[in-house]
């Protein structure tokens, strides 16, 4: 095994960058180590399903050396976001062939941020899955167990960053697409504040329920990553002011005694595990001085999901009336799964009364949750309420939607915070005994992205989970190589 292997296995994407501006490595060399990791583990994980190595070496020759992430290797999610020239079918048969004819806003700034593109990672068919299994590409698998999922709808991206294939990854969340996923394979994953990552040239996306941003191993690499990528377009409907000073600088101050709530209540179960492990959490920022009290979240949260379920089929079924005018004929049921015909069904059947008092229920329900928790700098919740459930648990073949939408009370501390807009983001702090990733959410507020990548650095250093790999993955291969590599 070379240095550079040795390197690339170790690292992150910040260190990486570093040593590519001071001339240590060349991008290159890093595109070469990163494609070794893919094609030894892909064929056992299945996560990235469009192999673009062409655009990856190309690009990495070119690249400028003081670009903020120059020669990181990089996956894109197979949702939303266009890149010029790459295949974008959604996950679907019907869109299987489509080809990006140009970049969205936010690939113009990965480009620019000096990001590798290497591939395209697995995801459910328009995203609609908190698991990772679909007909197009069959499922991915977790490194940490293929029994179960990598959750989704970016459990392709947090699986290849979870085995070490890269250590950024492009991932988005809807209803916990981001952090369900960091939870299930043991990474990092944050959902920003509404605005911060323009959907350009979207408006936006489920009236402001769906953001952008990545999958990683480190607090730091999270923080680069929305340098890199944030940033509003004129005329975007949630504008944010550009903060002071860089998310991965302004991290590292100490944020100060703050007051901490945390809850461990949902209308369903939660697993004994995860509550005690969201009280071991507050119970150590309680013995660093902070504030810390119980604080249950005061809202309806079946209620709530109920409306914004109901409300987030009416998108969907506009944008397959899209992709029937990029394909040039009508989408039928026997193009799609069987969850994915449901929602188009049910949104070409919705009112636009309804969806009008639906949109205003959420947006009102938003600042109530924005307002009920505004005594908190920071508050603590399980990521998911479950265990990673076994592969097949969410299953797309279903045909009833309201009996599939209730397979997500896993994710009933997720959504919440897609309505309101707050920032919030999975940390893998915590271990089942069985040895899976427990995935903690910390939640900060409106626009407090610094507060809350700070807090999260302290909990990296308090309980880091760096010497963690699954068994299928570069790290663990190198600690003896197990797997070939």
């Amino acid at each position: 095994m070379g240095d550079i292997d040795k390197l690339y296995r170790r690292a992150d994407a910040v260190e990486l960058a570093t040593l590519v501006r001071a001339g240590e490595v060349h991008p290159v060399e890093l595109a070469e180590a990163a494609i070794r990791v893919i094609e030894a583990l892909n064929p056992r994980l299945n996560v990235v399903v469009d192999q673009r190595f062409d655009i990856g070496r190309a690009s990495a020759a070119l690249v400028r050396k003081d670009a903020a992430l120059a020669g990181v290797p990089f996956l894109l999610k197979d949702l939303a976001l266009s890149w010029a020239g790459v295949k974008a079918p959604n996950a679907s048969r019907f869109l299987k062939d489509h080809v990006a004819a140009a970049d969205s806003h936010v690939v113009g700034r990965m480009k620019a941020a000096g990001l590798t593109l290497l591939g395209v990672t697995n995801a459910p068919e328009n995203g609609w899955s908190i698991a990772t299994e679909p007909v197009l590409y069959g499922p991915a698998l977790n490194p940490w167990d293929a029994n179960v999922t990598p959750g989704g709808s970016s459990g392709g991206a947090a699986a290849a960053v979870a085995s070490g294939m890269v250590p950024l990854a492009e991932a988005t969340d809807g209803a916990g697409s981001i952090r369900a996923p960091a939870a299930c394979c043991g990474v990092v994953g944050l959902k920003p504040t509404r605005g911060r990552v323009s959907a350009a040239p979207f408006g936006d996306w489920w009236v402001g329920g769906a953001y952008g941003l990545c999958n990683s191993r480190t607090v730091r690499d999270t923080a680069a990553y929305l340098d890199a990528v944030s940033g509003s377009v004129a005329g975007d409907p949630y504008p944010l002011p550009t903060p002071p000073e860089r998310f991965v600088e302004a991290m590292r101050r100490e944020p100060g005694r703050l007051r901490i709530g945390y809850t461990v209540a949902a209308p369903g179960p939660v697993d004994a595990e995860v509550k005690l492990a969201v009280e071991q959490v507050a119970l150590l920022l309680e013995g660093a001085g902070h504030v810390v009290e119980e604080h249950d979240l005061g809202v309806d949260l079946t209620a709530l999901w109920q409306t914004y379920t109901a409300m987030s089929v009416v998108e969907p079924a506009n944008f397959w009336a899209y992709a029937e005018s990029v394909m040039g004929r009508p989408v039928t049921a026997l193009d799609v799964e069987p969850i994915t015909w449901a929602v188009i069904e049910r949104g070409r059947r919705v009112r636009a009364v309804d969806h009008v008092a639906r949109v205003e229920a959420l947006r009102q329900s938003a600042r109530h949750i924005v307002q009920d928790l505004l005594p908190y700098d920071v508050i603590i919740t399980p990521t998911l309420t479950q265990p990673p459930r076994l592969k097949g648990y969410f299953d797309m073949s279903m045909t009833d939607l309201d009996a599939y939408n209730a397979l997500w009370a896993d994710a009933m501390f997720l959504f919440p915070f897609n309505i309101s807009g707050q920032p919030a983001m999975s940390l893998p702090l915590g271990q089942f005994a069985n040895g899976l990733p427990l995935g903690i959410q910390i939640v900060g507020r409106q626009g407090g992205e610094t507060l809350l990548l700070a807090v999260a650095r302290i909990l990296e250093q308090a309980l880091p989970w760096q010497n963690r790999h699954p068994p299928v993955s570069a790290r663990a291969s190198e600690q003896g190589e197990r797997h070939g590599i």
